[in-house]
C-alpha cells in the first residue's frame, strides 16, 4: 500500500526538477521529518516534462503522529518515478500528483490541490538551481542502487 502522508496533510512544501532527461531531483519538506532530498530515475509526464515544479500545501499539518508513521522513511529518497503530473488521469479533475517507489520498494504518493503547485518560471529558478545541482552531485553515485532484497530464512 502507498504511503499517502495522511492524504497529503504531512507534506508542507518542496520542488522537483526534471530539466535533466531521465532524472528528477528535488527536496520535499514533511511534518516532523523536515526536508528530504529526492533523486528519482524517470521523467515527469508530458504535461510538465522538462520543467521545475514547486508546491506549498495549504492543508499542511505538523502532527506528532507523522513522526510515528513516516519518521523512519528513507532520507534521502532514491528510487524510480511511477507518475508525476498535473493531469494524472483523464477521468479525474487535473491536480498535482507525485508517485514513486524507493530503492527499498516503499511506495509513496502525494496528491495536492490544483492551486498548491505550479511550474517555476525561469526568472525564479536561482535558488532552486543551486539546490538541484547540489542534490544531483551528492546523490548521483547512489542512484545505481537497486531495490534491496529483504533477508530471508529460506534455504
Amino acid at each position: 500500500m502507498a504511503q499517502k502522508f495522511a492524504n497529503g496533510r504531512w507534506v508542507q512544501e518542496g520542488f522537483l526538477d526534471n530539466r535533466v532527461d531521465g532524472t528528477i531531483v528535488g527536496r520535499i519538506v514533511f511534518a516532523v521529518v523536515g526536508p528530504v532530498d529526492v533523486y528519482l530515475r524517470g521523467n515527469f509526464k508530458a504535461d510538465i516534462a522538462g520543467q521545475v515544479i514547486q508546491f506549498r500545501n495549504r492543508r499542511f499539518e505538523d502532527e506528532d503522529l507523522a513522526g510515528q508513521i513516516i519518521g523512519d522513511m528513507e532520507n534521502p529518497q532514491i528510487g524510480d518515478v511511477n507518475l508525476i503530473s498535473f493531469d494524472p488521469h483523464p477521468n479525474l479533475m487535473p491536480h498535482p500528483y507525485i508517485e514513486w517507489f524507493s530503492t527499498r520498494k516503499n511506495h509513496y504518493r502525494i496528491e495536492l490541490e490544483p492551486a498548491d503547485a505550479w511550474i517555476v518560471p525561469p526568472s525564479e529558478l536561482g535558488e532552486i538551481d543551486l539546490a538541484s545541482r547540489t542534490i544531483r552531485e551528492v546523490l548521483a553515485g547512489r542512484v545505481t542502487e537497486r531495490p534491496t532484497k529483504e533477508p530471508t530464512d529460506w534455504v
